[in-house]
């Protein structure tokens, strides 16, 4: 990793070294704070969890011929393997293993020359973050972050993958409160700032809308002079912003600026339109299902046209976008069709999680769970979701409700004729072959602390039976 000398890396974390002298000019092959993937000649964050202590695995990381690990307390000939003495190896002592983790992300990623887009929003990150990444790939050695692995520690684990080789790095940037955007902006530094939308999700500690815009938006603060934004011009609050470190933002979802015509849906096989920026008019073929991910396209053709790209390699990288689990998946089990969109939930996602199952061929089936963090108004939020259901669009043949919160979509959904109540999901698994017949699609969505994941392979489990 370049630059990081445990000399350097001693002086970034505000730490203490203790080990031979030698070592203090050698440069880390890697870092993690997970000893499972420490590498020869790595670096280990020794963090103390509610299940797990990091120093407790010291002897397997040195074992592993890790150079260096980053410790809250001395290393002890207890924490070694057998046959090694403590002057023999490094370790830097911190107070705190959590911040020396982000400390030296912050550092490392200054000692890259590398573009890097920042994507946050309330819907629909992860799903855009694969968007842009795959457009960017046409021409660019690209890095993105892992599944969803939004948060310090794992937007850090991001950084410390970079190489030099490394173009461009797309990163996911989630946040739950207020101060955590900043702080996640003083590490990533993005060039290019992107927000998908400003919707109703974490309301438990940003209180409404305007909290979620205030928070969301730290990170302008952090761009460089010549940053860039890219918001949803179909956001009313982001639709507001004038003005971003002097420059305007760049809009998409915007008439006269980027925007998709000649829109074709077609179903749980995608859709297809035409993306407009300026006078360049892109034929935009999108693999993924819902309406939503032509946003997506637009989004990753505005940074594709900041980055430089041609409107054929826009073309062909949104052509590529593949979906991961829980994020809109669709398997077909053979007996049922499955829409895994379980990774998480809030009310705008959850109710065009039900706009796509409206587009499924045969019976439709939507099993829906708590949505978590929406403060005091949770439950008229749960409702909410269950009135939408009056919309044909949004109905579905047949509504499953699991968990004490989803109890008010239920209520809410007065419009739909077959409909059960199950506070949890071994109740439903139990009348779960009464319930579904072959052909149904099954739109599977709550919130990723229900863990519905479970219920999905439960069904592919039954299809094989």
């Amino acid at each position: 990793m370049k630059n990081c000398t445990l000399r350097n890396i001693t002086k970034a974390v505000s730490g203490t070294y203790f080990g031979p002298e030698e070592n203090l000019d050698r440069e880390i092959e890697n870092a993690c704070f997970d000893s499972r993937k420490i590498q020869k000649d790595g670096l280990f964050f020794a963090t103390r969890g509610e299940r797990t202590n990091g120093h407790a695995f010291l002897k397997d990381i040195y074992e592993k011929g890790a150079l260096c690990a980053v410790t809250e307390r001395e290393v002890t000939k207890e924490d070694l393997p057998e046959g090694m003495d403590v002057s023999e190896v490094s370790c830097i002592v911190v107070e705190d293993a959590f911040i020396a983790i982000r400390k030296l992300a912050a550092f490392y990623r200054k000692q890259l020359c590398v573009k890097v887009v920042g994507i946050t929003g309330s819907v629909g990150k992860t799903s855009t973050k694969e968007m842009i990444a795959a457009v960017l790939s046409e021409k660019y050695n690209v890095l993105k972050t892992e599944k969803n692995h939004n948060n310090a520690l794992g937007l850090s684990q991001t950084i410390f993958a970079l190489r030099p080789e490394h173009e461009v790095a797309v990163l996911e940037m989630g946040i739950s409160d207020f101060g955590e955007m900043a702080l996640l902006a003083s590490v990533a530094r993005p060039d290019i700032g992107v927000i998908t939308n400003i919707g109703q999700c974490h309301l438990e500690n940003l209180g409404d809308r305007d909290g979620i815009f205030r928070a969301k938006t730290e990170f302008f603060g952090y761009l460089p002079p010549e940053g860039k934004v890219v918001l949803n011009g179909g956001d009313d609050l982001l639709a507001a912003v004038k003005n971003v470190c002097g420059s305007k933002p760049v809009f998409y979802n915007k008439e006269g600026e980027c925007y998709a015509t000649d829109i074709e849906e077609k179903g749980l096989l995608g859709s297809s339109c035409i993306i407009h920026t300026g006078e360049e008019q892109i034929r935009a073929e999108i693999p993924i299902p819902g309406r939503h991910q032509i946003l997506n396209a637009m989004a990753a053709a505005s940074v594709g046209k900041l980055l430089g790209l041609s409107g054929s390699q826009i073309e062909a990288g949104i052509r590529k976008t593949a979906v991961i689990d829980g994020r809109n998946k669709v398997i077909d089990m053979g007996r049922f069709v499955v829409i895994d969109d379980c990774y998480n939930a809030n009310p705008v996602s959850m109710k065009a999680g039900l706009a796509l199952l409206d587009q499924a061929k045969g019976r439709s089936v939507a099993v829906l769970g708590d949505m978590f963090e929406l403060g005091d108004g949770e439950r008229q939020l749960h409702r909410q979701v269950g009135e939408a259901m009056a919309q044909e669009s949004m109905r579905p043949d047949v509504l499953v409700c699991i968990g004490d919160l989803a109890a008010s979509i239920y209520e809410g959904a007065v419009s739909v004729s077959e409909k059960y109540l199950f506070a949890t999901k071994e109740e439903f698994l139990e009348k779960m072959e009464t319930i579904l017949q072959t052909g149904d699609t099954i739109l599977v969505k709550a919130s990723h602390g229900m863990a519905f994941e479970t219920l999905v392979q439960e069904m592919k489990k039954r299809c094989e039976d």
